[in-house]
């Protein structure tokens, strides 16, 4: 009996990442590399084409592939089936599924990468059992995958789960990368979390900053301060850090009662760089706070099994299972 694969692929601003995996979300083989943005809008899905190729040519014997499933930061537009002026590729519009399609005999399938998350999280992960189910990665931005009573949350182009733009700064102090203020994004993603610490640091008394481990981590310099940085004098004991991660918890705390305002989950589970590398020193202050802002019962929040590769596992489990 021929093996049935699939073909997943997360389309992130900075890399691209492409797994064959099977129907028990096994991967079998992956290629990444950084994502082409010089050679125009077809750049990327020209670059995807020759990474499948690739793939299929290492891989020639393993199985029947029935299809290709995109996770991909957006925004979409699903209707033409790619990215909508995505925040960071410097294009208009970025087609995927008319490329694949024009040049694979295969099905195509697309989501955004958080929704492919979370399919791969029900499908893969810690969800399996949950048909209230929220996905939310903290990384260089912020978003979330929404499962409600059952039925994947898409949206009319594809976004209907852009949670880091929730408001959680009523006095919009700081600048979102998508042009609006306010947003959880712009105080406690990856490249929200600099300006949230220049922010706060304009209230600390200049000696107390310069002794801080962060600046020395940041050669006394604010403009190398980032959310690596930081949370490595968090965990080396600087007080400072410390004292400003807690503060992030406590806004992450705001971002997530409005997840479980919002949609009533049973589980959310957190992935995204900044979660997985620093879990005790995200997950706990959240807990804490949580529930200080939530209505709405607080379910489990936990990190996702699934790592890294839950928007890979999302794309695969797309190809099996495409009428979510």
């Amino acid at each position: 009996m021929v093996k049935e694969l699939g073909i997943g692929v997360d389309v992130g601003g900075t890399n691209i990442r492409i797994a064959l995996g099977d129907t028990d979300g096994r991967i079998l083989a992956r290629l990444s590399e950084e994502t082409e943005k010089t050679k125009g809008p077809e750049g990327v899905g020209n670059q995807i084409i020759e990474m499948i190729r690739s793939l299929r040519a290492r891989e020639t014997r393993a199985g029947r592939i029935r299809g290709i499933g995109i996770g991909s930061a957006g925004p979409l537009d699903l209707k033409r089936g790619g990215l909508m002026k995505p925040t960071n590729i410097p294009f208009d519009f970025v087609p995927l599924v008319e490329p694949l399609e024009r040049t694979f005999d295969l099905p195509i399938y697309l989501l955004n990468d958080c929704g492919a998350a979370v399919l791969g999280e029900r499908t893969f992960g810690a969800g399996k059992d949950h048909e209230n189910l929220v996905y939310v990665t903290l990384s260089t931005g912020i978003g979330g995958g929404i499962y409600v009573n059952g039925h994947l949350l898409v949206g009319k182009d594809g976004n209907a789960h852009e949670v880091g733009h929730f408001t959680i700064d009523c006095e919009g102090r700081l600048m979102c990368g998508c042009g609006k203020r306010g947003h959880w994004e712009a105080y406690c993603s990856g490249n929200g979390i600099p300006n949230y610490v220049r922010l706060l640091l304009e209230d600390k008394r200049p000696a107390e900053v310069r002794r801080s481990l962060l600046m020395k981590a940041s050669e006394a310099d604010l403009g190398k301060v980032t959310a690596k940085t930081l949370f490595d004098a968090a965990k080396a004991g600087d007080k400072l850090s410390q004292e400003i991660i807690e503060k992030i918890g406590v806004l992450n705390a705001i971002g997530f009662a409005c997840v479980v305002d919002a949609y009533d989950p049973s589980l959310i589970t957190v992935g995204g760089a900044i979660a997985l590398n620093n879990a005790s020193m995200v997950i706990e202050p959240l807990r804490r706070h949580v529930g200080d802002h939530a209505r709405n019962r607080v379910p489990e929040i936990e990190i996702t099994p699934l790592g890294i590769d839950a928007v890979l596992y999302g794309a695969l489990a797309l190809v099996f299972h495409p009428n979510v």
